[in-house]
């Protein structure tokens, strides 16, 4: 009951890069959300460097009629839609509410390969 998935979001700032996911499903599934995990670094106001993701339907709001679809159409509307009013990654988040224009340089840079002040961010863009 474990397993991996790629998103590579077609619009938004995050166009092009390729995030891997990680999910633990519990035995007790549906009745506790899967685990879920980051493990592309990214720059990004709702994931934290450790990979842990900000989503209501991962926490608080999981109900057992949900499922893994509504976990990955979550996951992709973080990337199309990021959420700078509840953040995991409160410098991303401050950034994006502040000056959209430097997140989205800031998302490119960390994307391409490279740091976002002091932290560097390996490359998550796709040739294809």
């Amino acid at each position: 009951m474990n397993f991996e998935i790629v998103l590579r979001p077609d619009e938004g700032y995050y166009q092009g890069g390729s995030f891997l996911f990680t999910f633990q499903v519990s035995p007790i599934y549906p009745h506790d959300a899967p685990k879920v995990k980051c493990m592309t670094k990214v720059y990004h106001p709702n994931i934290d460097l450790e990979g842990n993701v900000c989503l209501n339907i991962l926490r608080e709001d999981w109900k057992p009629v949900l499922n893994i679809n509504t976990i990955v159409y979550g996951l992709y509307h973080l990337f199309t839609q990021p959420n700078h009013e509840d953040p995991l990654n409160h410098e991303a988040a401050a950034v994006m509410r502040d000056n959209p224009k430097s997140f989205g340089y800031n998302v490119k840079k960390a994307m391409a390969g490279g740091y976002v002040g002091s932290t560097y961010f390996p490359r998550c863009i796709s040739d294809h």
